[in-house]
């Protein structure tokens, strides 16, 4: 948006705000704990401190940010525990997602998904951790939005978010990509087939693998 043309209070600065914060917590350039100083916030956004205040408080409802009592804001820090409850969580609506994208998804989304794991393969092959994490967050991706389940698909849209941190850090693990490329290769390969229960249980054993290396 031109400088010029920006607001700078109301509820187009607010969703300004919302949407730059948001992604800077999601790609990782506010890392957990990090102190959100609503005056250094304003100043950099060029909005209000009413405006970043307005938008700290939707991104707590989202899970993305923390009061602490006399302290201000930060970065929500989350722990393994909590990463493993959400995965659980996970594992329900995105087998839910699987089991119906098998049914309703169309030959040339079967081809989509097809390529993406021959792109996940090429990355693990090459040895490259972070294009393979990014397909793979692609892929999951792709399954929710051609399940059609758009109830699933906002809930796991904010779960997810949660999950940045140690997404990233398993990415980055040694032997990590090679281990689960099978599981995604077995999502995609049981939605081929067009086989809901099995795709559902694909699922499912990805994340139990996911759960695994977290508590490790």
């Amino acid at each position: 948006m031109p400088e010029e043309a920006r607001p700078t209070s109301g509820e187009q600065a607010k969703q300004h705000a919302l949407t730059l914060l948001r992604q800077a917590i999601l790609h990782g350039e506010m890392a957990p704990a990090q102190r959100l100083v609503e005056n250094e916030l304003a100043e950099e956004f060029g909005v209000t401190r009413a405006s970043i205040r307005a938008a700290l408080i939707d991104l707590e409802a989202q899970g993305l940010v923390e009061r602490i009592r006399n302290r201000g804001s930060r970065v929500r820090v989350v722990t393994v525990q909590e990463a493993v409850a959400i995965t659980e969580c996970r594992m329900v609506l995105e087998g839910l997602c699987a089991a119906k994208a098998a049914v309703a998804a169309s030959d040339e989304q079967l081809t989509e998904l097809a390529d993406l794991g021959a792109a996940m393969t090429k990355a693990v092959a090459d040895g490259e951790p972070v294009t393979y994490s990014e397909l793979n967050q692609e892929l999951h991706a792709r399954i929710r939005v051609i399940s059609g389940q758009g109830t699933a698909v906002e809930l796991l849209e904010r779960l997810n978010a949660q999950l940045v941190r140690h997404r990233f850090q398993l990415a980055l693990r040694p032997g990590r990509p090679q281990h689960s490329l099978n599981e995604h290769l077995a999502m995609i390969e049981t939605i081929r087939a067009r086989d809901p229960q099995a795709a559902e249980a694909a699922v499912r054993a990805h994340l139990t693998s996911v759960i695994e290396a977290l508590r490790d």
